[in-house]
């Protein structure tokens, strides 16, 4: 894999003012440099956000009609159903305003699409049930914005739809009550990019401000809208990471009893950004993944202790399943990937029996992998559900569309799609797009590791890498900062689970780091003892039987010049 180093110009006069100013270290200061956050007040909110840094909820489009509405509806004790998603982000969304409508007095109905079977979003035949509920006002959350046709359909069953959504409008909008989405043509709302639970959040927000109550009653939700926030990969920037670094205290001391058991089952010790994205979110995704999403629901809205540990051993389950059957679908994928499928500026795979709610996760996989667009689908006789990960500089969904003739229907956007397609197609569809995708000589598209600072071992000490967390929580946009260290000894080099990971130890005169790399195994060959290396990677602490050790977290490495 091509991979180019680039760096960051230092500011040292800059920095040593903020540091100053701000008492921080002169390496958090550059950092905060490089990622443009040099004004007094956006430095103050980034390393200290509060609550008065919320931007004012009617500001988002149509926020007052939809408040009046709902508040209508909960003097009058109407039938009102939340139209949710599946992911953590439609979860989330739909446990916070559940909880809180119920806590004003009005017990919502909700629906979450299966996945397997109804796929993302509203659909007509969901919408046939809920008419048959006397459901008067549906509110969508994390979906809805381009269900033109659905949400014509439940108006003319006699109801009214109001919309919060995150995602790109198309030209023409639904005729519903009211949309609220940051996205669409007029908006005024200083940021638009929320998750669909940060809409959700600004909608309580809203509530609260009209009914005149107090502000906890919706701060008190920013445990979950952190969740569905951080997992949801939106940039952790301006609101996101006001929500998102509050959020995380409140993580931490949950009164949540489903989020609070997760945390247990999970194992870790702290509730950080890494907590969110690697033990949380994949075992409320597993469920909608498998099939399951209601029960990822029922967990976060119960206030049993016995049927939430029950819920949270079933989500511990299914995460073991969509595990499992990731790895088969790796395993039979990578077999087929021979030396033609190499030379493809594309792999495209298709497998019987392959899991579709799996198939996204291979697909990034594989696309790290190799460094290339992927699409991996699953056949069930003769029809066929995949999805597909780009990488920089490639428009997946662009390539998609060029091919769209063979499929049956695709959706999504740059760097991720979803697709289904008559297994008869497959061939020439995969020719079509690799003949596409051939004129953007991707071989070329190197894969840039910005560098923030290049360092010295004598200058990193456990005070210097624990400071770094305050630039937690990390995320999309907010990358953990990169290091580069140069003309290092290797005192040792082996590869770990059966070659996969690389573990090295590097040395300077009498200063020494421990580095990891995941998915690096290949490069223990490259190397020997004594070679001189540069290497680039994120600090982290490596707690072991109580003992506190730097590690170099690793992106790359290569030979000293």
């Amino acid at each position: 894999m091509n991979k180019s180093w680039q760096y960051y110009e230092a500011n040292n006069l800059l920095a040593e003012e903020i540091s100053k100013k701000f008492n921080i270290s002169k390496l958090l200061a550059q950092i905060l440099i490089n990622k443009g956050i040099v004004e007094d007040e956006k430095i103050g909110i980034f390393l200290n956000p509060k609550r008065n840094n919320f931007y004012d909820p009617f500001l988002m489009p149509n926020m007052e009609k939809a408040v009046n509405r709902i508040i209508e509806g909960i003097e009058n004790k109407e039938k009102v159903l939340i139209y949710g998603d599946y992911d953590v982000d439609g979860i989330t969304s739909t446990t916070v305003l559940k909880k809180f409508l119920k806590e004003r007095g009005l017990e919502a109905e909700y629906h979450i699409p299966n996945r397997l079977k109804e796929g993302y979003g509203l659909n007509k035949q969901a919408i046939e049930e809920i008419a048959k509920k006397d459901i008067q006002l549906m509110i969508t959350v994390d979906c809805g914005i381009t269900a033109v046709g659905e949400i014509e359909f439940a108006k003319s069953l006699g109801i009214e739809t109001i919309i919060t959504d995150h995602h790109e409008p198309a030209d023409i909008l639904p005729e519903a009550y009211a949309i609220i989405d940051a996205k669409i043509e007029g908006n005024k709302y200083p940021f638009n990019q929320l998750a669909g639970v940060g809409v959700v959040f600004k909608l309580i927000q809203a509530i609260s401000i009209k009914l005149g109550l107090n502000e906890k009653e919706y701060l008190k939700y920013l445990d979950l809208v952190c969740l569905g926030t951080i997992s949801d990969i939106v940039p952790l920037i301006d609101e996101n990471r006001v929500i998102a670094k509050l959020g995380l205290k409140l993580v931490n001391v949950t009164k949540n009893l489903g989020l609070r058991t997760l945390l247990i089952l999970s194992g870790y010790k702290t509730a950080d950004s890494n907590t969110i994205s690697f033990g949380i979110a994949p075992r409320i995704n597993a469920c909608g993944r498998m099939g399951f999403e209601k029960k990822a629901l029922q967990l976060l809205l119960s206030e049993d202790r016995e049927e939430v540990l029950k819920l949270a051993e079933d989500l511990n389950e299914y995460n073991k399943e969509r595990q499992e059957k990731e790895k088969e679908i790796f395993v039979e994928a990578i077999k087929q990937i021979d030396e033609k499928e190499k030379e493809n500026p594309a792999i495209i795979l298709g497998g019987n029996g392959w899991h579709h709610g799996v198939t996204g996760i291979v697909s990034s996989k594989i696309t790290e992998t190799y460094y290339k667009p992927s699409i991996l689908i699953g056949f069930e006789g003769e029809d066929g559900k995949g999805s597909g990960r780009s990488i920089s500089g490639i428009d997946l969904h662009e390539a998609v569309l060029k091919c769209s003739n063979k499929l049956e229907k695709f959706g999504g956007h740059a760097m991720a799609i979803g697709l289904s397609i008559n297994k008869s197609n497959f061939k020439d569809f995969k020719e079509e797009i690799n003949k596409y995708l051939k004129t953007k000589n991707i071989k070329e598209i190197k894969q840039i590791i910005m560098i923030d600072v290049i360092a010295n071992l004598k200058d990193i000490n456990l005070k210097t890498v624990e400071e770094l967390g305050l630039l937690e929580p990390f995320g999309e946009v907010n990358k953990m900062p990169n290091f580069c260290f140069k003309n290092l000894k290797i005192d040792s080099i082996r590869a770990l689970t059966e070659g996969k990971h690389l573990k090295v130890n590097l040395r300077d005169e009498n200063m020494q780091i421990n580095c990891i790399g995941f998915n690096m195994g290949e490069k223990a060959i490259e190397y020997k003892i004594g070679d001189k290396v540069d290497a680039v990677g994120s600090l982290e602490i490596n707690e072991y039987n109580g003992m506190k050790n730097i590690q170099l977290n690793l992106k790359d490495i290569m030979k000293s010049l």
